[in-house]
């Protein structure tokens, strides 16, 4: 009997630790940017709306353009992550609103996945221009230079220009 109530509270545990660290392997789901409401983005029509009218309806724009015409643009992004990688975009909307010189909507455009880029830098260093150092010389480089004067040989070099 004693042998059977152990062996089930093995079990019992072998589940428990099982389940945590299946738990641990779930992806967290993230979301950034702009709430999208499919009916809400739909009634904005060109030639009706305004301005104001689309920012009563949508909301404030997450950015507005800064070169030639002011378009506004609704970004929308959500996210996946595994345990202990980058998170990756699995859904993106990026609404774009243009408006006419008189503020009325002349058109609303959208993107989705299709006009993401993932750059991937080619190498873990930047190059840049000089000498090759090592950690040592990086470290104990500057040995022996400290106290000796800027003006040539006898020191000088007394002011901030030398004099």
């Amino acid at each position: 009997m004693r042998a059977a109530m152990i062996k089930a509270m093995v079990m019992v545990m072998v589940m428990v630790a099982g389940a945590a660290g299946l738990a641990g392997c779930s992806s967290i789901k993230d979301h950034r940017g702009y709430l999208v409401d499919a009916a809400l983005v739909d009634s904005v029509q060109p030639g009706i709306d305004n301005q104001q009218s689309v920012e009563r309806t949508l909301g404030r724009p997450t950015f507005v353009s800064a070169f030639g015409r002011k378009d506004w643009y609704y970004v929308s992004s959500s996210t996946r992550q595994a345990a202990f990688t980058r998170p990756k975009i699995s859904e993106q909307l990026v609404l774009r609103v243009t408006f006419d010189e008189r503020g009325n909507v002349a058109g609303v455009e959208r993107s989705g996945l299709e006009r993401v880029v993932r750059l991937e830098p080619d190498g873990d260093k930047t190059p840049t221009l000089g000498k090759e150092r090592t950690f040592l010389e990086d470290l104990f480089g500057n040995i022996g230079t400290v106290g000796t004067g800027a003006g040539g040989p006898g020191g000088g070099g007394g002011g901030p220009n030398g004099s």
